[in-house]
């Protein structure tokens, strides 16, 4: 978007087109448009275009990521961790591609050891690590030999 600014920029200001590319990669660097995408571009904007935003897109929109679908997908995950996304996506007549950009994007689960689970925890399940992780350091405060013996394995060394 910045660059597209830029680009407009220079048309207005008469920059040639392969000036223009140059001083952009010199701003940018590596994240520079293409050459492809400048010329693109600074075409469109000597053409009298004066936005720099993409046109909204056509498309038909999507029909399986519904608020019900989202819904469903979720109550038969929490009732079986173990279920493959093909079977939902077949319980509820959706594709494959959807299904899994419920779970992942909408949902925010990825799997782990064959079961869905959470990406982020929820407060209560922050709060039982903290507490456990607490807990633990409490124990090696009353007792500094426990983590070394508890690194080592050996219930029996001491200093």
């Amino acid at each position: 978007m910045e660059q597209r600014v830029c680009i407009n920029f220079c048309v207005k200001n008469g920059i040639k087109c392969s000036k223009t590319l140059e001083m952009l990669t010199v701003a940018y660097g590596e994240s520079t448009l293409s050459k492809k995408n400048v010329y693109k571009w600074y075409k469109l904007f000597q053409e009298s275009r004066e936005h720099v935003n993409d046109e909204p897109c056509s498309g038909r929109p999507s029909t399986s990521k519904t608020d019900e679908n989202v819904q469903e997908v979720k109550e038969i995950v929490l009732k079986n961790r173990r279920i493959t996304i093909r079977e939902i996506a077949d319980d509820l007549n959706i594709s494959f591609g959807s299904c899994q950009s419920i779970l992942t994007d909408v949902l925010g689960m990825t799997r782990v050891s064959a079961k869905f689970v959470p990406k982020l925890l929820n407060f209560d399940q922050k709060q039982r690590r903290m507490n456990i992780a607490q807990d633990m350091l409490n124990d090696v405060n009353d007792d500094p030999d426990l983590l070394k013996r508890v690194i080592t394995g050996d219930e029996t060394w001491k200093i």
